[in-house]
């Protein structure tokens, strides 16, 4: 090597030396413990900075949205409606050892850390910026955060944000607050949120009956929900969430949360198969609409129920819905052929049953199915109750002490004359309803008028107690359409009700005179409220001597009258039939001294709810409230009272005054009639006679004949569209007044 080589190499080792030596005076000890404190003084600025700058926000929605939970009165769920399948409960709902095992499972130092793990954080922020995946290591508080008020998001500024929120929170809430708030808002798998619908998804139970076996599976899922849901998890994830769960109870005896030797005893809890959730099909969505109609009656906006959150228990009695239902497919169903009969394709049921003790509302029919027919058949009111209207009109009667045009008081034996077509005396409004086959029955009691559904003698009492008087004490047993007439047409139901509103005022009967509100909903709660629910037994509105002898009169009509369909040894029962002009509407109410129950049946056309005929149900010819709802009546009853009762009216009602002469045997009518079957009807035309009476009831003792006091027709009551029905129909405009028409039938 030459003189000029060795220069050249002494030049580039000079140069490298002194490259070393200053990066080694750049990067003396002092030097760079200064850039470290420069660092973490620069982060704690920032993140000074950001904890001033970024404010605890308001929760997400989705961390917000609950279900409402709908139950039978026996606790097991009837259904869920909402978005989310969630229901918050408060901390003090849950044991404590369960609260413990979310604790064990996610962040052992809960209870006295700051809300913060700076090392779980730096290592989710290093993973999230490597793409390596979700970040871990995060305390309940954080987790609790990106639940409750950001997302999902992976990403460095919601990590940042989730820190300062946390150590926010940290500082504003308690740790059972958080603690509550975390395992409410988590995603456990089997779509529930909250540890409430996951209580119930997992094990069928609610979150106040697990146990720390249970507790500690359900803690084990939050880390894998899919992968650790043991229907659904494959081999190896039914062994990664059993050392999860083995892990999550040693962490307890760790922590002195749990005893070593209970912990030894305890084994894995391997939980339920999954089930969906019940929807609105069958009776179900007539129920939930039913308890939500009820709840708004009693201020409970239905706005706020559909923002979620409410665990609504009905009275329903799981046993006698199933019941009831059966009895429907049994009696009706099953005899129907919706596809290929047109007349069986119209026919819709309703049913409501009370117990008339509480109030209650134990079961409900709605129609075929809730998804198939919305309107509920238990609860419209847009058909008219027809003659199960008749025990209210004679309940007014007697609470009024109401009497006769010949001033003698009315009870059970007072005479009147059952003349078919026979004008009212004593009303400014004419009305002259005739008998079902324009049937005669010439001097008759009240008691057999009711069994035998006698329209004309009802007609004279409405008039006899005043059409006012009677709609004061409809309305003040229960009836609800405020806007019926009063006129004497009222006697044949030409109102509008519901099989609801009628079962109320059955009930009350039944109840001794205090007025029955059926009431579906046994309790209505949310976290933020609970709903104050009225007592479904009011004020006494009749007299017990009053109810009683009404309860006594129906126990007739049931024993040996239009109802007798339902009559049996294996119960005491009461009762009316009903059906309204060109068979509409079929009703049978009765009751039990343990229920009462109303049964309808309605036509109603496939077009657009227009109401149809009855005539032919199942082939069946005319259908009454003798027929189809009697049966469905008794059956169900039979079913609910499982298989009968020896409970007895207990009744206390003054003999009649008046001696009960003998009914005269009907007299024939101009035109061949078929002779009176156990079902006789109250369907009426309101059509004019030649001669009309002016005595409309007989005295006691000696009866006389019956004068007329005009030999020109007394034009009958006009029918209008509120007391159409059996009065109007027929004879109204557009029906042409047809007197000779025999009506269809009802009773």
């Amino acid at each position: 090597m030459g003189r000029a080589d060795e220069r050249r190499a002494r030049q580039r080792d000079a140069r490298r030396a002194d490259r070393k030596g200053g990066m080694r005076r750049f990067f003396t000890p002092r030097k760079l413990l200064g850039t470290f404190f420069v660092v973490c003084l620069l982060g704690m600025g920032g993140l000074f900075v950001l904890y001033l700058t970024v404010p605890v926000p308001s929760a997400n929605a989705q961390a917000e949205m609950q279900s409402n939970v709908y139950k039978y009165s026996d606790g097991t769920i009837l259904a869920r409606t909402g978005q989310v399948n969630r229901e918050i409960v408060g901390l003090e709902k849950i044991p404590k050892q369960v609260q413990h095992t979310f604790v064990a499972a996610e962040n052992k130092s809960f209870y006295s850390d700051n809300g913060i793990d700076l090392k779980g954080t730096a290592r989710g922020l290093v993973n999230t910026l490597s793409g390596k995946g979700k970040q871990g290591g995060s305390t309940i508080t954080q987790q609790y955060v990106k639940n409750y008020y950001l997302n999902q998001d992976q990403t460095v500024s919601r990590k940042l944000r989730e820190l300062v929120i946390a150590l926010k929170v940290d500082r504003q809430k308690s740790k059972d607050e958080i603690l509550a708030g975390y395992i409410n808002t988590s995603f456990y798998g089997r779509d529930a949120y909250g540890i409430q619908a996951a209580a119930q998804a997992y094990y069928g139970v609610d979150a106040s009956r697990l146990t720390v076996a249970q507790g500690a599976y359900l803690a084990a899922l939050l880390q894998a929900p899919s992968q650790y849901n043991w229907s659904e998890a494959t081999p190896t994830g039914k062994k990664l969430v059993t050392q999860r769960w083995n892990y999550v109870l040693d962490n307890m005896v760790e922590q002195h949360w749990l005893d070593a030797s209970e912990r030894a005893g305890l084994k894995f809890p391997v939980p339920k198969a999954p089930k969906a959730a019940p929807g609105m099909e069958g009776q179900t969505g007539y129920l939930v609409e039913a308890a939500q109609d009820e709840l708004a009656r009693q201020g409970v906006d239905k706005a706020a129920i559909a923002q979620g959150g409410w665990t609504i228990t009905l009275n329903i009695d799981r046993k006698r819905q199933q019941a009831l239902t059966k009895a429907v497919d049994r009696e009706l169903e099953s005899k129907l052929d919706r596809k290929g009969n047109k007349t069986d394709a119209t026919v819709q049921a309703g049913a409501t049953s009370v117990d008339p003790e509480t109030g209650h509302v134990v079961a409900l029919y709605g129609g075929v199915g809730a998804t198939e027919h919305w309107i509920s058949n238990a609860t419209r009111s847009d058909y008219q109750p027809a003659s199960t209207f008749k025990p209210v009109v004679l309940t007014s009667a007697l609470q009024n002490g109401a009497q006769t045009q010949d001033g003698r008081k009315i009870d059970t034996a007072t005479v009147y004359d059952g003349t078919s077509k026979r004008p009212v005396v004593g009303s400014d409004t004419p009305f002259a309803p005739e008998n079902e086959d324009d049937q005669d029955y010439g001097k008759i009691d009240v008691q057999t008028a009711m069994d035998q559904s006698v329209n004309s003698v009802f007609a004279q009492m409405v008039v006899d107690v005043g059409p006012a008087t009677v709609k004061k004490t409809a309305l003040s047993l229960g009836m609800r359409d405020k806007s019926f007439p009063e006129r004497p047409a009222i006697t044949l139901g030409t109102m509008n009700a519901s099989t609801w509103d009628m079962a109320g005022v059955y009930a009350t009967f039944d109840h001794h005179g205090r007025k029955i509100t059926p009431a579906i909903v046994k309790s209505a709660e949310h976290r933020d409220r609970t709903a104050e629910l009225a007592d479904p037994v009011g004020d006494q509105v009749v007299d017990r001597e009053t109810a009683d002898t009404v309860t006594h009169v129906l126990q007739s009509v049931v024993d040996s009258g239009s109802g007798k369909a339902a009559d049996t040894t294996k119960y005491d029962a009461a009762g009316k039939t009903g059906t309204s002009e060109n068979n509409k509407a079929a009703w049978f109410a009765g009751y039990t001294p343990q229920l009462t129950t109303v049964v309808a049946l309605f036509g109603e056309a496939k077009d657009g709810g227009r109401q149809v005929s009855l005539t032919g149900t199942a082939n069946s010819g005319r259908a009454n409230g003798g027929g189809f709802p009697a049966r469905i009546w008794a059956d169900y009853t039979l079913g609910a009272l499982n298989g009968g009762s020896d409970a007895k009216f207990d009744l206390e009602y003054p003999e009649p005054a008046t001696p009960t002469p003998t009914a005269t045997t009907p007299t024939p009518t101009p035109t061949p009639t078929p002779t009176p079957s156990a079902e006789p009807s109250e369907t009426a035309s309101t059509t004019p006679a030649p001669e009309p009476s002016d005595t409309v009831s007989e005295p006691a003792e000696t009866p006389t004949p019956t004068p007329s006091f005009s030999t020109l027709p007394v034009p009958s009551e006009p029918a209008t569209p509120t007391d159409g029905g059996e009065a109007g129909d027929g004879t109204g405009p557009g029906e042409g007044g047809n007197h000779t028409r025999r009506p269809l039938l009802g009773g």
